[in-house]
C-alpha cells in the first residue's frame, strides 16, 4: 500500500510537514495509562498558558480550514477538538489503547494524528482534494460525500477515510478491538512544524515499542519525497519507507 500527499497538496500547502508509521501487532489488551499521562500533562501545561485556539499549531490549521471554505470554529482539526475537551471536561474517555495513546501525544504536540486500520484501506491512500464522488462512512453508519475540493484521505476504491482533512476520520477504517495493523499519520502546518513532527514521531516510536512492538517502518514526508510504502502483513516482500529529507 502506498500512502502519499498529492502534488496539489504540497503546492497549496508548502509549509506542510508529515510523519508516517506502520505498526503491526496491535491489540486492545495493552495498558497505556502510565505512558499516556505524561503527554496529557504536557497538553494541560500548554492550556495553562492560554486557550487551544491561541496555539500556533491550531491557528495554522484554522487558516487551512478557512482556505478550504470550512468554518474553523464549526469544524475543528482533531488536535484542537481534543485539547478543547481536555480544557472543558478533563481527559477524553478511553476508547482503545492505541487511540488513547495517540490522542495523548496529539494533545501534547497540538498536532493531529490519524490512525487507520489497514484492513479497510485500499491498495493506496492519497491525501488530495475530493472530486465529490467519494463515499465517506460515518461512525453511525451513514454515508456522506465530501464536497468537491475538500481535502480527504482517498483510496482507489473511491472511499474517503477522512472529512475536512484533519477534522474527522471515517468509521470504515477506524481502530477497533480486533485491529492488528495500522497506519499512523501526523500532519502539521505551523512554523517549525518539521522539527515538531520529527520529535513527535521519535517519541511515538519509543512508546509504541514499549507497549506493542517497534513500528515496521516510519518516515518524514516532504514534497521531494512524498510517499510511504507499506508491505501489509501476510504479503510477500519487505516494507519500504521512501526516504525523505528532514
Amino acid at each position: 500500500m502506498l500512502f502519499r500527499h498529492a502534488s496539489a497538496i504540497w503546492r497549496d500547502y508548502p509549509q506542510l510537514s508529515a510523519g508516517a508509521l506502520h505498526l503491526r501487532g496491535v491489540h486492545a489488551q495493552a495498558a497505556v495509562a502510565a505512558h499516556a499521562e505524561p503527554f496529557i500533562e504536557r497538553g494541560r501545561a500548554r492550556l495553562a498558558q492560554g486557550s487551544e485556539s491561541e496555539l500556533p499549531e491550531i491557528q495554522a490549521w484554522r487558516r487551512a480550514f478557512a482556505g478550504m471554505g470550512v468554518k474553523p470554529t464549526q469544524y475543528r482539526c482533531a488536535s484542537e477538538a481534543l485539547l478543547r475537551r481536555l480544557r472543558k471536561d478533563g481527559a477524553p474517555p478511553p476508547l482503545h489503547p492505541l487511540i488513547d495513546l495517540c490522542n495523548a501525544v496529539s494533545m501534547a504536540y497540538a498536532i493531529p494524528i490519524a490512525v487507520l486500520d489497514l484492513r479497510h484501506v485500499g491498495s493506496a491512500l492519497e491525501v488530495r482534494p475530493a472530486d465529490g464522488t467519494e463515499t465517506y462512512l460515518t461512525f453511525s453508519g451513514d454515508t456522506e460525500y465530501p464536497e468537491p475540493g475538500e481535502v480527504t484521505y482517498a483510496d482507489p476504491e473511491g472511499r474517503a477515510h477522512a472529512r475536512r482533512w484533519t477534522n474527522r476520520q471515517s468509521g470504515l477504517s477506524a481502530v477497533r478491538d480486533d485491529t492488528r495493523e495500522v497506519l499512523i499519520v501526523a500532519e502539521a502546518l505551523h512554523a517549525g512544524a518539521a522539527g515538531d513532527v520529527a520529535r513527535l514521531v521519535d517519541e511515538l516510536r519509543e512508546v509504541l515499542a514499549r507497549v506493542w512492538q517497534p513500528p515496521q517502518r516510519h518516515a518524514l514526508l516532504t514534497a521531494q519525497a512524498p510517499a510511504f510504502e507499506v508491505q501489509r502483513e501476510g504479503t510477500a516482500g519487505a516494507a519500504m519507507a521512501v526516504p525523505v529529507q528532514a
